[in-house]
């Protein structure tokens, strides 16, 4: 594990930094310029700049990216720390070139109050590498705290659309069409129809019982469970005009329900004010991670447990489409839905081993793998992972390397390779399904709001990001 340095390097918003040379990357163009840093943000992009700064970075050759927005993170913390914490996650963020991460409300206790949000807040100032924000989760019996919502303080709201998770399942299509009409925040749903998965379930348990392989896990958690539950998420946004924003999409057939340009339809809302400001154009949003963008099914007789996760990692065929997706803009955001258990929990059968991957670290590295494979430029590996998230869910100030916004920025040497090795990985439960994978990139400066976080192979200690704010 990289060591950390035990003195602040740079204090809050009181140095400036010059990045001489780089090969900017953002608003759809490549150009080489330099880049000065003063108080946080980005004060000048020129093609040569001489002003005097606290800090110098030769970028010659280098890449530099707005950092990666990810909106879909479980950082474990409240009450889960043994898998996780803000800290020890966010600081594997940074390595992996992620500088505001969304945490989702599935810890003990629950995030389904605005006072544990608050509190979550309030943690993360004081430990969280990244910038940050933590959505509210939906529940039937919560529904007035969604509606009490600040949109300018929270991302959104998660929903747990027939998957269960604890007690957030919602299912109830009365519940549901309430929660559609009436949230003031963008809606981030998890879709897979519990019944068919019961279903599925039954089957392979009276067949194979404890015998069951990891290989079944497509079939249990299954194309036509993520398809029916989808299906149902975006009629509602549909019906209700709901911001709804599809997490980790895994299979060819849902892109059907997705193109470039959805238009807003349907009737009228409690609460409309949080998308006049509204730079998306379009309300029905996708996302798709990275290991559904690495690995298909071949990979569970090789890594078994750790390519375990929810929605299933599927078939290669789904595996080309989601790219493809990407492409056609059918999906606008890469997230990680960065989820770490122990190496022990990990260790289980088919049915006792828990779902969920620890894949942050390697956020960039993997997605610029396509890159290097002639598939996807680096505008468009900016678009996916800062420029669309920022718009989808209306990121004050971040998200583009743009004067006056905040400088979280991603400087990427694509011609060093980097292995994933036990001896390198940051993540808390020590291990990733990436080890042994060597990615052509690596992540040589990673800057959060002003400050470098992440150089040299080491975090700077003592360096927190801010808190995300909405313009709703």
């Amino acid at each position: 594990m990289s060591s950390e340095f035990h003195h602040s390097i740079i204090p809050p918003f009181h140095r400036s930094i010059l990045l001489k040379n780089a090969k900017v990357v953002s608003d759809g163009e490549i150009r080489a310029a330099d880049v000065f840093i003063r108080n946080g943000r980005i004060d000048r992009i020129d093609s040569s700049i001489s002003a005097p700064a606290d800090i110098e970075i030769n970028a010659e050759g280098k890449a530099l990216l707005p950092g990666m927005i990810d909106c879909h993170v479980h950082f474990r913390e409240p009450g889960l720390t043994h898998k996780g914490s803000l800290h020890s996650e966010s600081r594997a963020a940074v390595a992996g070139g992620v500088t505001s991460v969304m945490d989702m409300p599935n810890t003990v206790p629950q995030t389904t109050s605005i006072e544990r949000l608050e509190e979550k807040s309030a943690l993360a100032a004081q430990t969280c590498a990244t910038n940050f924000s933590f959505y509210l989760g939906a529940a039937g019996s919560h529904l007035d705290e969604i509606k009490k919502l600040n949109p300018a303080d929270v991302c959104g709201v998660k929903i747990f659309m027939g998957s269960s998770t604890g007690n957030m399942l919602v299912d109830g299509h009365d519940v549901l069409e309430e929660i559609f009409r009436a949230a003031p925040v963008p809606l981030a749903a998890h879709c897979e129809d519990a019944n068919i998965i019961a279903q599925n379930e039954t089957i392979f348990r009276e067949k194979l019982g404890d015998k069951t392989p990891f290989r079944a896990h497509p079939e249990i958690r299954s194309e036509e469970a993520c398809y029916a539950s989808t299906k149902l998420a975006v009629e509602l946004a549909r019906k209700y005009g709901t911001r709804l924003h599809v997490l980790h999409i895994s299979t060819a057939r849902e892109l059907n329900l997705f193109d470039e340009s959805i238009a807003r339809v349907g009737g009228p809302r409690e609460n409309e004010a949080y998308i006049e400001n509204d730079e998306c154009g379009k309300h029905i949003t996708a996302e798709t991670c990275i290991h559904y963008l690495h690995f298909d099914d071949a990979a569970y007789d090789r890594l078994g447990a750790r390519v375990k996760c929810n929605p299933a990692i599927k078939t290669s065929a789904d595996r080309a489409a989601l790219i493809r997706g990407l492409l056609t803009n059918q999906i606008d955001t890469i997230g990680t839905d960065h989820a770490p258990h122990t190496a022990a929990e990990k260790s289980g059968t088919y049915w006792t081993a828990p779902s969920g991957l620890p894949l942050i670290q390697s956020a960039l590295p993997a997605i610029l793998e396509h890159f290097h494979d002639g598939i996807l430029s680096l505008e468009t590996v900016a678009e996916k992972t800062a420029h669309a998230p920022a718009r989808i869910f209306n990121i004050a100030g971040r998200g583009f390397i743009r004067e006056g916004y905040f400088a979280d920025l991603v400087l990427v040497d694509l011609n060093r390779p980097q292995t994933v090795a036990k001896k390198n990985i940051l993540y808390q439960c020590g291990w990733s399904p990436f080890e042994g994978n060597i990615f052509r990139s690596t992540i040589d400066t990673t800057i959060v709001s002003g400050q470098i976080v992440w150089q040299d192979e080491a975090i700077h200690a003592g360096i927190f990001g801010q808190r995300l704010k909405f313009e709703r």
